[in-house]
C-alpha cells in the first residue's frame, strides 16, 4: 500500500490535495456520526449473541462500545461481550474467547491490523465478522463498500446486514538466517521488499497527524533505492529470478482516495493478484503510476500482474515483510496461498427494488 500511495503523492499533486481534504472531512464526519446519530435496531430481530474485539486506543472506541450496547439493548438481546486488545495480544486470542462464549457475530473495531487478527480466528468458524473501521487505511471496509465515516451505520450493518463470503490469504514466512518460520493470514495485501520498507521507515508521529499520507515522506526517500534479486514461483511453476523492488500479493485492489490499484482484484473469486514491480529509475516509477492512473490493462516491463492461487518468493538476504500494513519481520521466503471463501462478513444490506424494476 505505501509504495502505490507514494507514487501518486509524488506524481499527482492535485490528488494529494483532494485526498488531504477528504481525510479531514472524513474524520469530522465520523465524529459527527458518533455524537449525533441515533442508535437503530429493529425490534423483534432474530436473537444474536454478540461480541466486540476493540482497540481501546482508537479515538472512537468508547463511542463504538456504547453504541453496540445500546443497539443490543434496543433489540432485546443480551449485553454484548466486549474485549479489548493489547500490544501483546492484538485481537486473535480475544476473538477466540468470543467464539468460545458462543458469539454468532464478532465485531472487529479498530484498524486493519485488528481486523486481520480477529478475522484469523473467525475464519471457518461459522460465525460472522462485523467491521467497525477505526483505523488509518480501513482497506477491507473500503473494498466491501462499508463506510469509514458512519459509526452508527456500521454497528447496524454488523448486526443486521447481509452476509458476504470472502477469500483470505494464508502465508508462511521463513527466515533461513534465524531458522524461524511462522504461519499467518491477511485480508487485503501482503508484500516483501520496498512496500514493507516504506512502512518501517514511516514516522509514527507523522502518521498520527496526517494518516496514510505519512507514507509519502518515507516513500520519497526510499524509491530510488537498489532492487533486490528475488526468485518467484507461481502455482508451483518453474522459478523465475529477477531484480525487483517489491512483490505484492493482493486479495483486494482499492486503496484510499479511490485509487484502484488492481482493478481486476475481486475479494471472493478464489484467486489472489500478485504484482511484481521492478523500476530502475524515476521514469520507471512514472510508468507504474501511469498504468495505475489510466487503468492500463496490459503488463509493462517494470510491472507485472499475475492471478494466482499460490505464489512463493525467495531472496538471499532477509528482507522486510508486511501484512495489511503491519510489519511482520524479515524473511528469506514467503509462500502465499488463497483460502477461498474463508470468512463470512456482514455488509450493508442490498437495496430493495420496487416491483417491476
Amino acid at each position: 500500500m505505501p509504495v502505490e500511495i507514494t507514487l501518486f503523492l509524488v506524481l499527482c499533486a492535485a490528488l494529494l490535495a483532494s485526498a488531504a481534504t477528504w481525510v479531514i472531512i472524513g474524520n469530522r464526519s465520523r465524529k459527527r456520526a458518533a455524537a449525533d446519530a441515533a442508535v437503530f435496531a429493529p425490534r423483534g430481530a432474530a436473537h444474536q449473541r454478540v461480541a466486540m474485539v476493540i482497540n481501546p486506543i482508537k479515538a472512537l472506541a468508547p463511542d463504538a462500545a456504547a453504541l453496540l450496547r445500546a443497539s443490543c439493548d434496543l433489540a432485546g438481546w443480551d449485553p454484548p461481550l466486549i474485549l479489548e486488545t493489547t500490544v501483546d495480544s492484538p485481537g486473535y486470542l480475544q476473538a477466540l474467547q468470543a467464539l468460545e462464549s458462543g458469539a454468532d457475530v464478532v465485531l472487529a473495531a479498530g484498524g486493519d491490523g485488528t481486523i486481520r487478527e480477529v478475522s484469523r480466528a473467525v475464519a471457518h468458524s461459522g460465525a460472522a465478522l462485523g467491521l467497525i473501521p477505526l483505523g488509518t487505511g480501513n482497506l477491507l471496509a473500503r473494498n466491501l463498500d462499508i463506510s469509514v465515516a458512519d459509526l452508527t451505520g456500521n454497528i447496524r450493518n454488523a448486526l443486521h446486514g447481509d452476509v458476504r463470503q470472502i477469500d483470505m490469504a494464508s502465508i508462511l514466512l521463513e527466515n533461513e538466517a534465524t531458522g524461524h518460520s511462522s504461519h499467518n493470514a491477511f485480508l487485503v495485501m501482503g508484500g516483501i521488499g520496498l512496500d514493507a520498507q516504506v512502512i518501517a521507515a514511516t514516522r509514527d508521529e507523522l502518521k498520527k497527524r496526517v494518516g496514510w499520507l505519512a507514507y509519502s515522506e518515507a516513500g520519497v526517500r526510499l524509491l530510488p533505492g537498489r532492487r533486490t534479486r528475488m526468485t518467484v514461483s507461481i502455482d508451483d511453476g518453474p522459478p523465475q529470478s529477477q531484480k525487483v523492488h517489491s512483490v505484492l500479493v493482493a486479495n483486494t485492489g482499492r486503496l484510499p482516495a479511490g485509487i484502484d490499484f488492481i482493478p481486476d482484484a475481486v475479494v471472493d473469486d478464489g484467486l489472489l493478484d500478485a504484482i511484481i514491480m521492478s523500476p530502475r529509475s524515476v521514469l520507471g516509477w512514472a510508468w507504474v503510476a501511469g498504468k495505475v492512473m489510466t487503468r492500463y490493462p496490459k503488463d509493462l516491463p517494470v510491472i507485472h500482474h499475475h492471478r494466482v492461487k499460490k505464489i512463493r518468493v525467495t531472496v538471499a538476504e532477509p528482507t522486510q515483510t508486511q501484512l495489511d500494513g503491519d510489519l511482520t519481520g524479515s524473511a528469506t521466503a514467503i509462500t502465499v496461498e488463497v483460502d477461498a471463501g474463508a470468512l463470512l462478513v456482514r455488509v450493508p444490506p442490498s437495496p430493495v427494488l420496487a416491483p417491476g424494476t
